[in-house]
């Protein structure tokens, strides 16, 4: 009798999936095989989720950085530029260079009263700056920055540190002193609070602030420019332009591209999502662990089947195909499941926490403590891809034990009790 191989071991193996078992026959290898494709779905849907919104904070994490730090920046390696001008000129030769704005910048402390706080100090053109940075404007504008005005713009943690508004004035302290017959003496200047903006993150709003460039180089007694902000075509780009640039720009130079600035902060995120990914891995692989118990309890149960189909001639690879294929379905079933949880939940965190934080009066995440105070999503193909392939691999693997042992039952000694 010639038995057809596939369609037969495909029909054998999922209707063992699909068989009803009461509570009296078979009842715990139901509950296995459900315990084990559970496991597999909240195994699969976790990953998705986790990189997800770990994806998300490295994007808004990074968004909101690029919206005070440029792509790239070049200035001088004796701490300034001279001619910005120049330089500005030659790094817009390269075609992905779209724009350039100077910049003054040094520490300082700030103080209102009782209030003092420390601060980057950054001098700008107002008019060049829009065009490298995105920053909101919670009151005043950048034009507000005139030379010789000497008003200034504080991030808004900074300005609520300071207990200062719009018309207040403040004291900036220089750390580079007055030489005078009683000593050293800090260089101050009263500054007019005409400006609040908001980056997004915490680290900028609470310790940046910004004046004219002018004004900036009077104060630190800097001629020219620290250096040169660029903005290029595609951020992504930017570490291959700044290569580039790093041929074609002449003088003493350093340049340095928006992944450089941040480097251990990106690095250090990166490292976590691989250390998340093979800890929650290891959902998956327990549910794979469940679902080799459930095969191989199904293989004592099915023994007398295994003998008759032996006996029907069905060679021992195909009873081992049986098997694989009622392992890989459970698991294959796990595996969509979880992706679809997964993937319906990224999409809608954004949505669903601001209201579960509204529902129960409390918030995640301190903007003081992170970088930002929400929780955003970004599922992408590649790790969903990459998660699904990895828990079916782990759910055909964890076939190959329980169905060698079934195609190693021999047909006399499982009929011998029967």
């Amino acid at each position: 009798m010639q038995i057809s191989r596939l369609p037969f071991e495909l029909l054998v193996g999922l209707r063992y999936v699909r068989a009803r078992r009461t509570a009296n026959k078979n009842g715990f290898i139901s509950f296995i095989s459900l315990a084990s494709v559970i496991g597999i779905a909240l195994g699969v849907a976790a990953l998705i989720i986790v990189l997800s919104v770990m994806n998300g904070f490295q994007k808004e994490v990074r968004d909101r950085m690029l919206s005070v730090v440029s792509h790239i920046e070049v200035f001088g390696a004796n701490g300034t530029v001279d001619d910005w001008q120049k330089l500005l000129v030659e790094a817009k030769q390269n075609k992905r260079v779209v724009s350039g704005a100077p910049y003054v910048e040094a520490q300082a402390m700030l103080v209102n009263g009782d209030s003092v706080r420390g601060a980057v100090i950054r001098g700008i053109k107002p008019e060049l700056e829009a065009q490298v940075a995105s920053l909101q404007m919670k009151a005043g504008q950048l034009t507000d920055l005139k030379p010789e005005g000497f008003n200034v713009m504080l991030g808004i943690e900074l300005a609520r540190a300071l207990g200062v508004r719009i018309g207040d004035k403040v004291t900036l302290i220089a750390p580079q002193g007055n030489l005078t017959p009683a000593g050293v003496v800090p260089r101050l200047k009263q500054f007019n609070v005409t400006g609040v903006f908001e980056s997004g993150h915490f680290e900028y709003d609470s310790a940046l602030a910004l004046v004219a460039m002018e004004d900036a180089q009077k104060l630190f007694r800097v001629e020219g420019a620290t250096g040169v902000r660029l903005k290029t075509t595609n951020l992504y780009d930017a570490p291959q332009i700044a290569e580039e640039l790093s041929h074609t720009l002449t003088g003493d130079l350093l340049i340095r591209d928006w992944g450089r600035i941040n480097r251990s902060w990106f690095a250090a995120v990166q490292v976590e999502k691989r250390m998340m990914f093979i800890i929650l891995t290891l959902i998956v692989a327990v549910a794979a662990f469940n679902l080799v118990s459930m095969l191989v309890m199904m293989v004592t149960d099915k023994r007398a089947d295994i003998a008759i189909l032996r006996t029907l001639g069905a060679s021992p690879r195909s009873i081992q195909k049986i098997f694989m294929i009622a392992g890989s379905v459970s698991g294959s079933l796990g595996t969509i499941v979880g992706a679809l949880v997964g993937i319906v939940t990224a999409l809608n965190i954004p949505t669903w926490v601001p209201a579960i934080e509204h529902l129960l009066g409390i918030q995640f995440l301190a903007k003081d403590i992170y970088f930002i105070n929400s929780l955003p999503s970004d599922p992408q193909l590649p790790d969903i891809a990459f998660i699904v392939v990895t828990s079916l691999v782990l759910s055909l693997l964890a076939t190959i034990y329980p169905s060698w042992r079934a195609a190693r039952i021999q047909p006399a000694e499982a009929l011998r009790y029967e």
